[in-house]
């Protein structure tokens, strides 16, 4: 790896780590956008020999109850960074881990599972990041009996996060889930990034 690739990637990996929290387009919209927080949460080094988060999308209100986690794998493929995407055998055992290191520490390697065709593909932009879904609408995704592709788009920046996910229908290519009132915007609230073992790069 190119060391000016390696600073993208070491650059991303401070700016996803954080608590962030979409209150202030909530309080400004109620009825259209919950309170959510999304918490990207450094995992060690030894996990994947490399940068590796888990991650929670919880409701303010209930924020021992996430409807949506992973684990996630950073990868440099030179002008793009992959962000790999892992499913958890048992996600609800290890509900709280992004806030309760002791829960974190209790996810290995032996309990998370691939997630083909859903890698974020994420490119620089100047002081910003911009990532999608990996071509192709393989990333399936069931919802209320429809099978679904995911159509994602992110922005991250030192201190925000944008994120657009919907779920489109395999034959008639019409959203079925997702926001329909643009895009989630998240604020950090709070920085992990001195938790991430750039030592070890």
């Amino acid at each position: 790896m190119t060391s000016v690739k390696t600073n993208d990637l070491v650059t991303l990996a401070q700016w996803m780590a954080g608590d962030f929290s979409n209150y202030k387009q909530s309080f400004e919209k109620p009825r259209q956008f919950a309170h959510i927080h999304i918490f990207f949460r450094p995992l060690p080094f030894e996990f994947f020999n490399g940068i590796g988060f888990y991650s929670e999308q919880v409701y303010d209100h209930d924020l021992w109850s996430p409807y949506r986690q992973g684990v996630h794998r950073l990868v440099d493929f030179g002008d793009q960074i992959y962000i790999e995407n892992y499913g958890l055998d048992d996600p609800m055992l290890y509900a709280g881990a992004a806030r309760e290191l002791s829960i974190l520490r209790t996810i290995t390697p032996n309990c998370i599972e691939r997630r083909y065709h859903c890698s974020m593909i994420f490119f620089r932009e100047g002081e910003m990041f911009r990532g999608s879904v990996e071509p192709g609408n393989k990333c399936l995704i069931e919802r209320n009996g429809c099978l679904t592709y995911l159509i994602s788009d992110v922005e991250i920046t030192e201190t925000t996060w944008l994120s657009l996910d919907r779920g489109m229908d395999m034959e008639n290519h019409q959203q079925v889930w997702g926001s329909t009132f643009g895009p989630l915007q998240f604020e950090k609230r709070a920085s992990f990034a001195d938790e991430l073992p750039l030592d070890r790069l």
